[in-house]
């Protein structure tokens, strides 16, 4: 079995599914926000399913859940009274969000019946209720208009620039991960296959050990030969940060130039090892830790779905990358291991699985995106196979 999809609803056809029989969950459930009126959304999945979820879940297995700011405390409340430990929260950042704010100013003028002044022609594209940046609003007729009321410039919503993605694990069944990784095949995260690469030359430096805690995977000295002062050449340690890589996420991050200075012959009055005040002898020089991008190369970087994947016919409002969704089953799913969605929705996830050369099992109630989703996974299964994996 490389990929099993059910038509139906989760809570029936987990049911049907053996415990113990899946490596990792990475879904994109519904957010409880009414998206677009659909009736799908109307609510953050319940306790009972995710109950379900962690039942089919090996025990230490993980389950990463996307969810939308407003109830990302919903989803992973009702992810831990089901029984989770809540490990983490990742942060998907991009840069195309649009904002759907109210436009107060507006809304009390129409209220008041105050004339508003036309300033300008609007784009047609971005006359659809929501406050400009400049706080300008177009009307019917994609003029630009505006106000002399008090609450001009006001409005009720932010930008969205992120989405918070719920980490969580099963408890483990054995009395250490270790012990657990090897009955089950979980209960770790693939660093190395997740590494972030960069392009930092590796450097020496003479200085002597460092405190306890200070290793090359958080940017720091080689502990065993005491004199690499540059990133793990094997990738940068995964973060819990993601982004589209769009300029104005870009342009979010300072240059990351000098982050680790110079030290020269710095002296300091500190305890010395036998417990006596006084001065320690000046530290070795060291040289500065100069990096060549900006600070956001050390993130996982995915941009927002194009065209070409989301497919021919994928209506579904809400497509994640395929890329970034098999990113996240690497991190919790051994190779080759089983991970399931049970909103699968058009089949993102599905399709990143296969793309990645693991197993999966797809629950999807809408008969339109089950049809979208088994085509997409299908086509992706026909395609030639790349080497995911570098052990």
């Amino acid at each position: 079995m490389k990929h099993e999809l059910h038509l139906g609803d989760c809570l029936d056809v987990l049911k049907a599914l053996p415990e113990n029989s899946v490596d990792s969950i990475v879904t994109d459930p519904p957010y409880g926000l009414s998206f677009m009126g659909k009736k799908w959304d109307y609510d953050v999945p319940s306790v009972e399913i995710w109950k379900e979820c962690l039942r089919v879940l090996k025990p230490g297995g993980y389950l990463l859940a996307f969810a939308g700011t407003r109830t990302q405390h919903r989803m992973a409340v009702r992810i831990e009274d089901a029984g989770f430990e809540i490990r983490d929260m990742l942060a998907w950042v991009f840069g195309s969000g649009f904002p759907k704010s109210l436009d107060v100013g507006k809304a009390v003028d129409k209220l008041q019946g105050n004339e508003r002044e036309v300033v300008g022609k609007g784009n047609p594209m971005k006359s659809l209720g929501t406050m400009h940046d400049d706080n300008w609003q177009s009307d019917s007729n994609y003029n630009v208009t505006k106000g002399h009321s008090e609450w001009e410039g006001w409005g009720t919503a932010l930008k969205p620039a992120l989405e918070p993605i719920t980490l969580a694990r099963k408890p483990l069944s054995e009395k250490t991960v270790a012990e657990n990784v090897l009955k089950w095949g979980t209960g770790g995260i693939n660093i190395d296959a997740c590494r972030i690469e960069h392009n930092e030359p590796k450097k020496e430096t003479t200085r002597k050990q460092r405190s306890a805690g200070w290793n090359s995977d958080n940017c720091g000295f080689d502990s065993t030969k005491n004199t690499t002062a540059s990133a793990n050449q094997l990738g940068r340690f995964p973060a819990n940060l993601i982004h589209d890589g769009s300029d104005e996420v870009l342009s979010a991050f300072p240059d990351a130039k000098g982050q680790q200075g110079d030290l020269k012959n710095h002296k300091r009055e500190i305890i010395s090892p036998n417990g006596i005040y006084g001065k320690q002898p000046p530290r070795k020089d060291a040289i500065a830790r100069i990096e060549t991008d900006k600070s956001a190369a050390r993130f996982f970087y995915c941009p927002k779905t194009s065209k070409k994947d989301r497919g021919e016919g994928n209506n579904h409002p809400t497509v994640k990358p395929t890329e970034l969704m098999l990113y996240l089953i690497k991190l919790v799913t051994k190779p080759e291991g089983t991970t399931l969605d049970p909103f699968m929705g058009s089949g993102s996830t599905g399709k990143a699985a296969v793309r990645g050369n693991f197993k999966f099992i797809g629950i999807e109630r809408e008969q339109d995106f089950y049809n979208i989703a088994q085509a997409r996974i299908n086509h992706e299964t026909s395609k030639p196979k790349q080497q995911t994996f570098d052990f």
